[in-house]
């Protein structure tokens, strides 16, 4: 498993230390800044999260949070402000920056540690939520947010139907599906659905994804998979 990566900037070196020793205990890989002009001349995408203090130098966090959000490589990177700023004013600041939580200081190690584990947690399900938008198989890709298939960057027009049989199949690689499970998926509750259904909308399929239709496989007595 990939070590989760934590960036501590806050001028107070003391607190610095500090979270960085508990958060290491958790098993967290921690660099810390002094301030967020060190912060900066450091490679950020290589963090999960940062924890950012608002009150610094010349570029408070405040800025510093501006500068990651106009980065297309640091734009989506997790951020926890820790501030003894705690009007509501300055915490609508901070979540309009893209904020992912706001510490009020004085706080506990405690506190601290929930907070980053809740952060982490939620913002990992959101990347996978963000990967399943697209599928792909060498250079055939499925948009399932903007439903667009393409082979070779080329559009492909496949039917609702179409797509949805391929989206199962490219989502369960290697798995065999049979024709009454792919009627139950796909179909749902319509009736009058015939089991040559399936072997019809499978031949289009094929033709219509060229080279990749020789991936979709039947298994005689079984179904249908997609094998790589």
């Amino acid at each position: 498993m990939a070590t989760t990566r934590i960036l501590v900037v806050d001028d107070e070196e003391d607190l610095c230390e500090i979270l960085k020793f508990n958060l290491e205990i958790e098993g967290y890989e921690v660099d810390t800044a002094y301030s967020a002009e060190e912060a900066l001349k450091k490679d950020l995408t290589v963090y999960n999260l940062l924890l950012l203090d608002v009150m610094m130098g010349e570029i408070s966090g405040f800025k510093m949070a501006r500068i990651l959000r106009q980065d297309e490589k640091t734009a989506n990177t997790p951020i926890i402000f820790l501030t003894a700023k705690d009007t509501e004013n300055d915490m609508l600041t901070g979540f309009n920056l893209g904020a992912d939580d706001y510490i009020s200081k004085p706080f506990s190690i405690r506190q601290v540690i929930a907070r980053v584990k809740a952060v982490l947690r939620r913002t990992s399900e959101q990347s996978k939520e963000k990967e399943i938008e697209k599928l792909e198989y060498e250079t055939l890709a499925l948009d399932t947010k903007r439903i667009k298939a393409t082979v070779d960057g080329v559009e492909v027009p496949l039917t609702k139907k179409e797509f949805e049989i391929l989206k199962l199949l490219l989502e369960n690689k290697g798995n065999v599906f049979s024709r009454e499970e792919i009627l139950s998926r796909i179909w749902k509750d319509e009736v009058y659905v015939l089991d040559r259904t399936i072997d019809v909308n499978i031949t289009r399929l094929r033709k219509k994804i060229g080279a990749y239709g020789k991936n979709i496989v039947t298994r005689l007595g079984f179904g249908y998979c997609f094998e790589c």
